[in-house]
């Protein structure tokens, strides 16, 4: 049973949006304060949110259809990758080709030649070619796998598409919502969610944030003829408050691919290294599930 605790989505920062100023109104919704800045996005509702997306995935498996994954920022490359081919799934990681979904026949004709290259590697035809002739060829097969390696085997549009970045990826958001085929994403507090058939709010900046929610996609599709399904554990320990405690109020840029050391700082404080006491009590203050989470 796939099993997703409170504790993994506070260490994997999945509750830190984007700065204040950088937020998509749509979200409103799914934010619950903002501290330092920053937006905090509300785990509850995130929990929600992946168990009805889990619960989605596999019907859409035990019916037959895939899942196609795609994440091409280079956070989430290397992490898609491994999860779709843990599952046996489809993934787009590198680029996405306009017309995968809307023009799939011409998609299948470019995965034909790919697969027609590779054959005549294996078979002995690049013997009987000139080196210049093997040389184009291996530069067309290398440039076809980048692109198609992910979809190498797929016969048809998928059933289901998760999506990492809609802001990034809204071709290929565009392109599914054409064909009809529905629509997991990770929305971030700068994203619009709007027309996304089951959005997962979240950070979609932080590799294991985007590592946490890809797992449990991957999860859903091994599992899907699990009928314990997910399981959700919502409480934290003792232990747990502590390990809290310590940490550090994260600030979420599109630049920075590893968010676990960074300590947003006032222009003031720059020059001043060590954290003081108040930076980390308030940090305590800002994953505190009974202050996060207390009556209003």
């Amino acid at each position: 049973m796939a099993v997703v605790t409170m504790k993994n989505l506070l260490e994997s920062g999945v509750h830190f949006g984007h700065q204040v100023k950088r937020w998509d109104p749509r979200m409103k919704k799914y934010i619950f304060a903002k501290r330092n800045g920053i937006h905090i996005i509300d785990l509850q509702k995130t929990i929600e949110a992946i168990k009805v997306a889990y619960e989605a995935v596999r019907k859409t498996t035990s019916q037959g259809k895939s899942v196609l994954f795609v994440g091409t920022k280079k956070q989430a490359q290397q992490t898609i990758a491994k999860e779709a081919e843990r599952c046996g799934m489809y993934y787009v990681n590198n680029r996405w080709l306009g017309g995968m979904l809307t023009n799939f026949s011409t998609i299948k004709k470019s995965l034909a030649r790919l697969k027609k290259i590779e054959k005549m590697e294996v078979d002995g035809t690049f013997e009987s070619l000139t080196k210049k002739e093997v040389a184009s060829l291996q530069k067309e097969r290398a440039k076809l796998e980048k692109n198609l390696g992910g979809i190498k085997e797929m016969r048809e549009t998928p059933g289901i598409m998760f999506v990492i970045d809609t802001k990034k990826e809204d071709i290929a958001i565009k392109e599914a919502r054409k064909m009809g085929i529905p629509i997991i994403a990770v929305v971030d507090t700068n994203c619009n969610p709007e027309g996304i058939d089951y959005p997962i709010p979240g950070n979609d900046d932080a590799i294991r944030a985007i590592t946490l929610f890809t797992q449990v996609i991957a999860n859903a599709v091994i599992e899907a003829d699990n009928e314990a399904g997910l399981k959700i554990i919502e409480n934290l320990q003792d232990d747990d408050e502590d390990m809290l405690a310590s940490d550090r109020v994260e600030v979420q840029e599109e630049e920075i691919t590893d968010y676990e050391n960074y300590t947003p700082e006032k222009e003031s404080e720059k020059a001043e290294t060590p954290a003081v006491p108040e930076q980390d009590a308030e940090a305590a203050k800002l994953v505190d599930e009974e202050t996060l989470y207390g009556d209003n």
